[in-house]
């Protein structure tokens, strides 16, 4: 089988293509022929080196594939089973502990490969009526901005949301808002996307490049209000205006840092002045992955993938994505 490995993390020329022999499922693991991954910021931050992961490492934490085989012990799949990738393998239910938090593909190989053998446990079921590729988009991405929204936000219908760009997280928190009945604002660069945004239901659009100050924009749109949710991706660059566009009492879900790690001149008193409620969202636990795929099955959602491109391509697709071509998800197939 085909395996692409990060000989040494600190750039996209590390990537290696291997033929390696397919592997055998332990007593209580599954095999799993991978059909398509995708890729998330964190693959990219870790190819790069900004994450530190072991040299030889298999990246990409997405994936969707079939069972092909499975230990004596397995009782949760059968062979033939359509199964998708879980970020923390073994974070099942509860809260966060920092034991259950060992990301695949970061701190253990991952999916950029074309078989997998891995505990039964450490995958969930996909909606059945989406496509394996489809399915692929959903762990990170997906997985986040439902926690984001329902989880922790608690999304109401009537309510309002703020999206940052057109990324996969932003794009599927704009799906997931829309279908349940909140009015969406988006923030984009580029007229082109601004268009996309809105043919998927966004009620407003600002380009942050023409309104640099663009949590002044929320409010006027809002009749000095703001939001009731902010889908915080952007981080250090994006985080006061999400501050300013956020209204009394609301919440800013903390997912990203496209812009960089650090806020330049946080404004404290601005958060507990407006008593504004924040959440830190690292994906979320097997059961609220459970939870999304069951809503998912009688939702009109599906992902927006905008590029594909074969394993063997891995580093042009992250060139891809830092060119910031892609509008929703870039999928890595397994042909």
């Amino acid at each position: 089988m085909r395996q692409m490995k990060l000989e040494k993390p600190g750039g996209l020329d590390k990537f290696k293509l291997n033929e390696v022999d397919i592997p055998k499922p332990g007593q209580n693991e599954i095999l799993i022929k991978i059909n398509a991954s995708s890729l998330n910021y964190h693959d990219l931050m870790c190819a790069l080196g900004l994450i530190p992961t072991d040299d030889g490492r298999v990246l990409l934490g997405d994936a969707a594939g079939e069972v092909v085989d499975k230990g004596k012990d397995v009782d949760m799949w059968e062979v033939g089973d359509k199964v998708m990738s879980a970020c923390f393998p073994n974070w099942i239910d509860g809260p966060p502990k920092y034991e259950l938090l060992s990301f695949i593909g970061d701190n253990q190989d991952g999916y950029a490969t074309e078989y997998i053998a891995i505990d039964q446990s450490a995958v969930t079921k996909m909606p059945s009526t989406w496509t394996l590729q489809e399915a692929a988009t959903l762990p990170c991405a997906g997985l986040t901005a439902w926690r984001a929204l329902v989880d922790e936000g608690k999304l109401q219908t009537g309510e309002s949301v703020l999206v940052q760009g057109t990324g996969g997280v932003s794009i599927i928190a704009l799906q997931f808002a829309k279908e349940m009945g909140a009015k969406v604002i988006a923030t984009t660069s580029s007229e082109e996307k601004a268009e996309k945004l809105r043919e998927l239901g966004a009620d407003e659009v600002i380009n942050y490049k023409e309104h640099k100050k663009w949590g002044e924009k929320v409010l006027e749109l809002t009749n000095n209000e703001g939001v009731d949710h902010v889908i915080e991706v952007g981080g250090g660059e994006t985080f006061n205006e999400s501050i300013r566009a956020v209204k009394l009492g609301g919440h800013i879900a903390l997912i990203g840092v496209l812009s960089g790690p650090a806020a330049s001149e946080l404004v404290l008193p601005r958060i507990f002045l407006k008593q504004v409620r924040t959440s830190g969202i690292a994906m979320a636990n097997h059961q609220s992955q459970i939870a999304m795929v069951e809503y998912l099955e009688n939702s009109k959602i599906k992902p927006i993938i905008s590029d594909s491109f074969d394993l063997a391509e891995l580093a042009s697709a992250f060139q891809h994505q830092i060119d910031n071509k892609h509008f929703g998800k870039i999928s890595i197939t397994m042909k």
